[in-house]
């Protein structure tokens, strides 16, 4: 895979790819500093239980008429990243085609192995990470939903989520040859090989070149703290409550689900001064109808939701921080 160093470990639960240091993504100074909104566009499901392909529902998808025009209201065009389900049933894929339509979202895609077609594969933990299936099959999922995703919006994505953060040795491989340009799977400074998955903890929060073709633009997460400079600590499981509650040092991703928006307030200032470019935020769309996930289950928790935006927003626009949409990102990784 050129630019990039990869490992596969014989387990096959523990891939990660290192971008070498000379591979850092600076974009042009007349770029400036920008946002971006990712979401998770998918099914619902219950967090806690084990994974079903009976469970597909899409009926939050109609919140995102009204979620979008917030975001459009601030001047943001989110990015929906969506899976087969959603673009499956004629009601939420009537949504997300109507606001590409409109120009008022992007589009992108998400794959959820165990409820994208072809169903080959047993539905366990392991095979949830679409990076995990042996190559032809996760290139079969990938391109059936990629012509999907196209019939329904008219438009052929370029950006690619794997869900559950869950790339593979062949995953970057796959999606240059589908004609992706940018991959935004990377959760940066997280680890998710207990559960079969990958671990991100030594990715860096700034966008790489992946090949002459393709870009990684990871989601953004910050160390802040008065031990901030000594990120390791947090790997000493038995001191992370200590050093949560204490605030000595916390780790803040940029998303609504779970963290108070003084906390990402914080995290967006420590970021910016850190020289970040691109401030990726995301969220899971089911979010937008209370009852869905674990991050919104009433009124209250949705205007808190909302209040999250607002801040950040309002942060955002204090230091000069404006919204950027993904082909924007690409134009300018391009050079255009």
């Amino acid at each position: 895979m050129p630019g990039s160093v990869t490992y596969f470990e014989e387990n096959k639960k523990s891939c990660a790819i290192i971008p070498p240091l000379g591979d850092r993504m600076v974009l042009p100074a007349a770029f400036g500093r920008r946002f971006v909104i990712f979401a998770d566009a998918e099914e619902e499901f219950d967090w806690s239980m084990p994974l079903r392909r009976e469970n597909d529902a899409t009926t939050a998808i109609a919140g995102l008429i009204e979620a979008t025009q917030r975001f459009n209201a601030a001047g943001a065009v989110p990015s929906y990243l969506v899976d087969y389900p959603v673009v499956n049933k004629p009601s939420s894929a009537n949504v997300i085609a109507e606001l590409v339509k409109s120009g008022a979202a992007d589009v992108g895609t998400q794959l959820h192995p165990w409820v994208s077609p072809p169903f080959e594969e047993d539905v366990t933990q392991f095979n949830s990470f679409a990076g995990n299936l042996p190559v032809a099959l996760e290139q079969n999922k990938l391109l059936q939903l990629t012509d999907k995703i196209e019939i329904v919006t008219g438009v052929r994505p370029t950006t690619y989520r794997a869900g559950r953060y869950g790339l593979g040795p062949n995953t970057i491989a796959l999606l240059t040859k589908a004609g992706y340009e940018m991959d935004v799977s990377v959760r940066a400074r997280f680890d998710y090989s207990n559960l079969g998955g990958r671990n991100y903890t030594q990715h860096p929060v700034w966008p790489w070149r992946l090949n002459d073709s393709m870009i990684e633009v990871p989601l953004s997460t910050a160390w802040t703290g008065a031990m901030k400079g000594s990120p390791r600590l947090f790997d000493l499981t038995a001191l992370r409550g200590t050093l949560a509650r204490t605030q000595a040092l916390s780790r803040v991703p940029l998303t609504p689900e779970g963290v108070p928006v003084r906390h990402a307030i914080k995290a967006i200032r420590t970021l910016f001064d850190e020289g970040l470019q691109i401030f990726s935020m995301y969220f899971h769309t089911p979010s937008v109808i209370p009852g869905h996930t674990p991050y919104v289950r009433s009124n209250a928790d949705l205007l808190e939701f909302w209040r999250w935006w607002d801040g950040v927003f309002n942060e955002c626009a204090k230091l000069g921080i404006l919204p950027v949409r993904q082909d924007e990102i690409i134009a300018a990784a391009r050079g255009q």
